[in-house]
């Protein structure tokens, strides 16, 4: 017979999985309301990093909408947003220069007149003690690993806090079983790819007649630059090389704070080259004539990467369930041609905590908050993801510059109409797995050897990410058939997932003779991103949450 755990529970009016801008801004306006009507509302907080903030890794120019929201007077009370933007670049790099395009010929709402340049994890952080001010109680470190459900096949809550068991599945002496935290309602705030919101959205079917959900990875780097270099208020984006025309993505280049400059590089996981290297694109995009002169002289502080919710109006899942609702990047709001999502995300969570609220003074639990659906439905989130919903699909079809043209283009006549589209609402095809090609069918790339200076090695970058796991517990990188990778992804594919990973996860070895593959997980390297997850070609490869505490620790980012 199988064990029964018997575990402790604790009720709130509200759990929320996931300490990011928007179960923040969700727990936030929970407590808000509850203080303007005279009344209580319980809400737990779950963050599964070592504090909050410690996973949170974006650009990030921000745009304050949703804040201002939130906090009318934030300027005023010191929220971390230090540097406006200044300085708006957007430029078409090839192999050795550049060409700029003039803003003038970008829709209005992709320019950053009012945008601030911030670490998105201090922000968080401010938000964070701004909730426990309100008396949120926040838990870091605290993963949630599992769902429990009433009896009727609404959400319960979630178990959280399972920490003690070793690799092979035994009970060490720090052995806890975790325990369960009960809501009325459970909002899902866990980010890009999370695992219970995978769960969800398959157990309610909410993806039901949507196109699929679409990522890009991002990786980003943290320099600090002598003054005599430093731009600050300056934001550049850029398209083209090293990528093909058939290969979405870009970089970014934000100058900010104590002579800070935030780098990085996307990649669309629907790339069809199997022998691509996201970080390897990124180090060599370093080198570049126009962008090397920006860092030399300079000190890399931190690394980190991050799968992005792409997909758009069209990808974004059914909100609500029994018991629950999935906000942020859960559900996914990115605006992929402004680069920016943290405002969509902290809406939501308004959106949700106000539909919540009025839940729960009307006596109602663990029902469907359709009115949360309702609410989004008429948001400025919707609105404003409505008029760039066929952006990603054009690039997809089209390319990136013949794409690139044909979505201004359409932008702009969504824009003046107010949601028009000679396109209608174009849909995704198919999964960034999906979209993978044959090793056959493309050349190896041969990228090259890091200087140490400008460019850097897998494992020398995830030392700046300060990642740590407990490395006796069970894998949280798990494979469904352990015999795909050497007998199915290695021939096909070239197995790409020892370069699509941007922290050395995985690794094909061989012994002396050169044969004799084997497949090997590097889980300790692990910082989180969930690439893995979303373009292994076979879906083989399944990303749950190791112990609380566990992954990065990013500062500044």
């Amino acid at each position: 017979m199988s064990e029964v755990l018997e575990r402790e529970s604790m009720e709130y009016d509200v759990v929320i999985v996931g300490g990011g801008p928007a179960g923040l801004s969700a727990a936030i306006r929970l407590k808000q309301l509850a203080a303007e009507a005279g009344t209580e509302v319980s809400v737990a907080l779950l963050e599964k990093g070592s504090e909050v903030g410690a996973h949170i890794l974006s650009g990030a120019v921000i745009d304050p909408k949703a804040l201002t929201e939130l906090f009318p007077n934030w300027r005023e009370d010191d929220a971390p947003l230090e540097t406006p933007v200044t300085k708006d670049r957007f430029l078409i790099l090839g192999p050795q220069g550049e060409l700029s395009l003039p803003m003038f010929a970008l829709p209005p709402f992709m320019h950053n007149d009012g945008c601030y340049i911030a670490s998105l994890g201090n922000l968080t952080r401010w938000l964070a003690g701004k909730a426990e001010e309100l008396g949120v109680e926040i838990y870091p470190g605290f993963a949630a690993s599992d769902m429990v459900w009433n009896d009727d096949g609404s959400l319960k809550g979630v178990v959280v806090g399972v920490v003690g068991i070793g690799k092979d599945g035994h009970h060490k002496p720090d052995y806890q079983p975790g325990m369960e935290l009960h809501g009325k309602y459970v909002f899902i705030a866990e980010g890009v790819r999370g695992s219970l919101a995978k769960q969800l959205i398959a157990k309610f079917d909410l993806s039901a007649g949507k196109s699929p959900q679409k990522y890009g990875i991002g990786i980003k780097e943290l320099w600090q630059v002598p003054p005599e270099k430093h731009q600050p208020g300056l934001a550049e984006h850029t398209t083209g090389w090293p990528l093909d025309d058939k290969t979405g993505g870009g970089s970014f280049m934000y100058h900010f704070g104590d002579n800070y400059v935030s780098i990085g590089y996307v990649v669309h996981l629907n790339y069809k080259n199997p022998w691509l290297s996201p970080f390897d694109e990124f180090q060599r995009f370093k080198h570049h004539p126009s962008v090397k002169p920006h860092l030399e002289g300079g000190r890399r502080i931190s690394y980190g990467a991050r799968a992005i919710t792409e997909g758009g109006y069209q990808s974004i899942p059914k909100l609500t369930f029994p018991g629950g609702a999935l906000i942020g990047c859960s559900a996914g709001f990115v605006n992929v041609p402004r680069i920016k999502g943290s405002h969509n995300a902290m809406k939501t969570g308004m959106l949700a905590a106000e539909q919540a609220f009025k839940a729960l003074a009307a006596g109602r639990a663990s029902d469907e908050l359709v009115e949360y659906q309702t609410a989004f439905e008429k948001s400025w989130v919707a609105k404003e993801l409505k008029v760039v919903r066929n952006a990603k699909p054009l690039l997809g079809k089209l390319g990136t510059f013949l794409g690139g043209a044909v979505g201004m283009f359409d932008m702009w006549v969504t824009h003046l109409t107010g949601g028009f589209s000679f396109f209608g609402t174009m849909k995704h095809d198919k999964t960034d797995a999906a979209s993978t090609g044959l090793a056959k069918d493309f050349k190896p790339i041969v990228y090259p050897k890091p200087d140490g200076v400008i460019s850097f090695d897998k494992l020398s970058s995830v030392f700046l990410s300060a990642t740590n796991h407990e490395e006796d517990q069970p894998a949280h990188l798990t494979l469904k058939d352990p015999s795909i990778p050497i007998s199915v992804n290695l021939p096909k594919y070239g197995e790409p997932a020892r370069l699509y990973c941007p922290a050395g996860v995985y690794e094909v070895l061989y012994n002396e003779q050169g044969t004799d593959p084997r497949f090997q997980i590097n889980a300790q390297n692990c910082v989180h991103c969930k690439t893995c997850d979303i373009k292994d070609p076979s879906q083989n490869i399944v990303w749950t949450t190791p112990e609380g505490g566990g992954g990065p620790n990013y500062p500044n980012m």
